[in-house]
């Protein structure tokens, strides 16, 4: 009975998948992380900020399968976006330190896929009060 009222307690089940990483970015240099969706609908948060570097700033661009560029910026201190999936499959997040010729960037990021099941909306019935 115990185990029972915990699984009521807990709710609709939320699917997760992410990974959290600190990386250097060489100077000169573009490097990518992927993330795989398997549903359309699913949300994807990206975070990242840039721990050390000349600027404290980075070129990101963010690609779905398609390879169409949906989220860019340039010269990024930080950055914090959550995306709805509208294609099944790999999305990538680059980082691109161009602008600088001789300093390294190291930058802190996270990157998560949710997937929540969908609730259908609740009925709502109304009863005649007697008074």
């Amino acid at each position: 009975m115990r185990a029972l009222s915990w699984l009521l307690f807990l709710g609709p089940v939320i699917s997760v998948q992410g990974s959290a990483l600190t990386t250097p970015i060489a100077a000169n240099q573009k490097q990518c992380f992927y993330a795989n969706v398997n549903k359309v609908g699913e949300k994807i948060s990206f975070y990242f900020a840039v721990q050390s570097g000349s600027s404290f700033d980075i070129d990101f661009k963010v690609r779905d399968p398609k390879k169409i560029v949906i989220l860019d910026g340039q010269r990024e201190r930080q950055g914090d976006y959550v995306l709805t999936a509208n294609t099944v499959g790999e999305y990538a997040f680059c980082f691109e330190n161009n602008m600088s010729t001789l300093t390294e960037q190291l930058v802190d990021f996270d990157i998560m896929v949710e997937s929540e099941p969908r609730r259908e909306p609740l009925a709502i019935t109304q009863r005649q009060r007697t008074c």
